[in-house]
Formats: structure tokens, sequence, C-alpha cells
């Protein structure tokens, strides 16, 4: 694991984990599998809603020795405070969610305008290192304590990357089909959330492979596309995941409890289960319970 502490804040980079964000407020990350019970929950904690507040643009982008600073101009109003769950005007240490990856405020060039730095090691490892001047991207402030969660609660700490595999477009709707890599598919259920480029989504199909990697599905209405990139998206995109945290920790904690039980019967259990087209990950999978619109 590879820990940075600059202006964006402490970023949690390791393999096959991508983790930037602001884990100031979070903890630091920990292979899937791995997460101590407590660490997981704490971690759950909402600093954003996964509701995208706006579309910002790359305004210029300046390099320094191990650093980009990126100056990102926002869409009217974005900067302003109180009002639409936000408790304050942006200022300089504040927490903008930029395509789901938690960055922190570092200057104030114009009343519409904000800058940010990020580190090279996060660049290499998220879509942030492809942008360019002229770039769009997803962006939510911050939420206020006690605001409402329109999405699902998300700490902007990216996962992982995944890739757009198909693109379909049936009447006024938009397809994304995303491929998934091992072992990330054993926490994306149909009907579960999950953040796509820091937008809350629901997956409408999910399919796993035997090795933990796989697809799923989301669609997309009009004024999702409108509010978001996801319209610009092409197969072969990169696209920043963050899982649902409570799904990992039900599932880490199931996986968890049939190892400690059967131990060396686990691989036998592992077979039978392929014979009948499940997997462990099936047996860990949530109960279905009652969702809000």
């Amino acid at each position: 694991m590879v820990c940075q502490l600059g202006e964006e804040g402490l970023t949690h980079l390791q393999a096959p984990r991508t983790a930037p964000g602001c884990p100031e407020r979070g903890s630091a990350g920990q292979a899937p599998g791995r997460q101590p019970l407590h660490t997981a929950l704490l971690s759950s904690s909402p600093m954003f809603t996964g509701i995208v507040q706006g579309l910002a643009t790359v305004r210029s982008i300046t390099d320094r020795p191990g650093l980009r600073s990126f100056t990102l101009a926002f869409p009217p109003g974005f900067c302003d405070g109180p009002g639409a769950g936000l408790a304050s005007s942006l200022a300089i240490g504040a927490s903008v969610a930029v395509d789901g990856v938690c960055l922190t405020v570092t200057s104030l060039p114009a009343a519409d305008a904000a800058s940010f730095d990020v580190m090279q090691q996060s660049l290499s490892l998220s879509t942030l290192g492809g942008l360019r001047e002229g770039s769009r991207i997803n962006v939510e402030r911050a939420a206020r304590d006690g605001a409402e969660i329109g999405g699902h609660p998300l700490s902007g700490h990216v996962d992982f990357m995944a890739t757009v595999a198909e693109v379909r477009r049936p009447e006024n709707n938009h397809v994304l089909k995303i491929a998934v890599p091992s072992p990330w598919m054993r926490y994306i259920f149909a009907k579960g959330y999950i953040a796509v480029n820091g937008a809350s989504l629901t997956v409408a199909e999910a399919q796993r492979q035997a090795d933990g990697s796989g697809s799923f599905e989301v669609w997309l209405i009009p004024e999702t596309l409108r509010m978001t990139t996801f319209g610009e998206k092409a197969e072969g995109a990169q696209l920043h995941i963050e899982i649902e945290r409570q799904t990992q920790v039900f599932v880490d904690t199931v996986r968890a409890a049939i190892d400690e039980r059967l131990g060396p019967l686990l691989p036998a259990l592992q077979r039978l289960l392929a014979e009948q087209g499940s997997s462990v990950d099936e047996l860990a999978r949530p109960a279905a319970l009652p969702r809000g619109s």
C-alpha cells in the first residue's frame, strides 16, 4: 500500500484497489475481504450523496514536480450557499467530488472556479490524469450534516476503474454495460446501489465470472444524461467505481464467517457450488430489502 499526504489529503492506493480521495475524513482502505468491520462501518459515514450537482469544465492545468493543479469552472450557483443542502459558500479546504474522487479546494481564482492539487500517483491510478483543458466532469459538493441523501452515502474514495463494454440506446433510455475486474463483482448485485463517476446509480443487471470479474448494466434516463457526462462515454471509456459500503461489509463478513467455519473444506464447497452454477459470492448476497423511490 502506498499512502500519500498531499494537498488533496491522504490518498490510499494499493493493488487492486485505487482509492484517490479525502481519507482524512475516513480511513485507509484495505484489500477486499480484509477490511475490519469497524473500519468499514466508519468509512461509510456520508460525505457525498451521489446526486451530481452539475458539470464542471477544466479551465486550466498546471504541472509541477510530482503534482498537477486543476482549475475547474463550475456551473452557476455551484459555489454559493446556503441552500440545496449546502452549509456555506465554497471555501478553501472544502471537499468536492470530481468524477467521484474527493478533492480539496486549494484556491479560489474566481467566483465560479476553484483549484485542486492532485499527486502524480493519484493521476496515474485514476482518469484524472487524462483530463485536458475543456474536459467536462461530474461534480458534487460535500453534503452538510442532516442533508437529504437523494442517492446513497459516498465517501469519495474510488475503489477501482471499470471500462464501458457496450452502449445501447433504446428509445428514451441510455444503457451502459460496464466491465468489472476481479475480484470486485462480489460486491455488485442487481437492484443494488453503485457509484459511477460520483453518480449514485441502481444496478439493472449483474453477471459474474468464477474469477470474480464480470459486468453490470445501468439504465440512464434523459435527466441523468443531461446532468452528467455519461452521454459522452463510448466503448472503452474508463470509469471510477465506488462500491456501496454496507454491501461490502455484509459480503466480507459472510465470506469471513464461511472461511472460518469451513477452513480446509472451503475449496470442496466452492467446487460443489460451481457445479451447480453458483458461488460463495452468491451465498454472501445481501437479502433484498424494500427500497425507497
